[in-house]
């Protein structure tokens, strides 16, 4: 029989195999632009973006840049990830509610968010408002979509289970139908933080005020500064890989606590 590895061993052979990635990324990097194949005006040496990196973290400029990011972020992912599970269940529990409203969130998931864009505008001016209206509308399809799916997916046996043991209604929701949805809906809550960065992103690269992440990146496209935008895409796909593996170590502590985590 197969044993479990640790968790501390699955993270150090996770964290290895993603440094072994990124050193192999710096090794062609450096090699392009060793060989001159690139101007260096257009492709800086990796030397030269950790040295931006590290003055505009010094400097506070880009630590500031990321925190009004991530908290525009995780306001569009709450208030998402409300209307995202109403809808869901709302769809789980009415077939009617299914096929009227359901139809309408598979169509807005198909829809890119930055399209919403130029109706945010006009909604709400080039403001701040604008950009987390962006953010909600990018995030919740995916949640409500997964709060539904993980809700139907639910195990029958569970239901009639707990209906044999006198749950009923409200009772049997919060006591079988929930926490055996919850596994699935963390799975939807993680693609939804993906499109709502995605989003957040865009807009703040066209919506020019409120001095974050993607704001940097259009000053520094405007002054044809390749070093400064290398050094803010480094922090954007820092971020995201921190905040995917809070997710992951979630889904995974949530899927243990339910037996349903598979021994490698």
């Amino acid at each position: 029989m197969s044993r479990e590895r640790p968790a501390n061993g699955r993270t150090l052979s996770r964290a290895s195999g993603a440094l072994i990635a990124v050193a192999g990324v710096l090794v062609v990097w450096w090699l392009i632009t060793a060989t001159g194949w690139v101007s260096p005006d257009d492709l800086p040496t990796p030397a030269t973006v950790f040295r931006t990196l590290w003055d505009g973290i010094t400097d506070g400029t880009i630590l500031v840049a990321a925190s009004r990011s991530l908290i525009r972020l995780a306001f569009g992912v709450a208030v998402a990830a409300l209307f995202g599970t109403l809808i869901g269940v709302g769809m789980a529990a009415s077939k009617n509610f299914q096929r009227t409203a359901g139809s309408l969130v598979v169509g807005l998931q198909a829809l890119p968010p930055i399209a919403w864009l130029p109706l945010a505008a006009l909604w709400f001016g080039f403001s701040e408002r604008a950009v987390v209206f962006v953010v909600i509308v990018g995030a919740f399809p995916s949640i409500a979509m997964a709060s539904a799916a993980s809700i139907r997916q639910v195990s029958p046996l569970l239901v009639r289970a707990g209906r044999t043991l006198g749950a009923d209604g409200w009772e049997l929701y919060r006591h079988v139908v929930v926490p055996a949805a919850v596994p699935g809906y963390v799975e939807g809550l993680r693609q939804g933080w993906v499109f709502a960065w995605r989003s957040l992103l865009a807009a703040e690269l066209i919506i020019q005020g409120g001095k974050g992440l993607g704001h940097g990146l259009n000053e520094a496209g405007q002054a044809f500064d390749a070093a400064t935008i290398l050094a803010l895409m480094v922090v954007i796909v820092v971020i995201g890989i921190a905040i995917d593996a809070g997710f992951a170590a979630l889904d995974r502590r949530v899927r243990s606590r339910r037996g349903l985590l598979v021994a490698p």
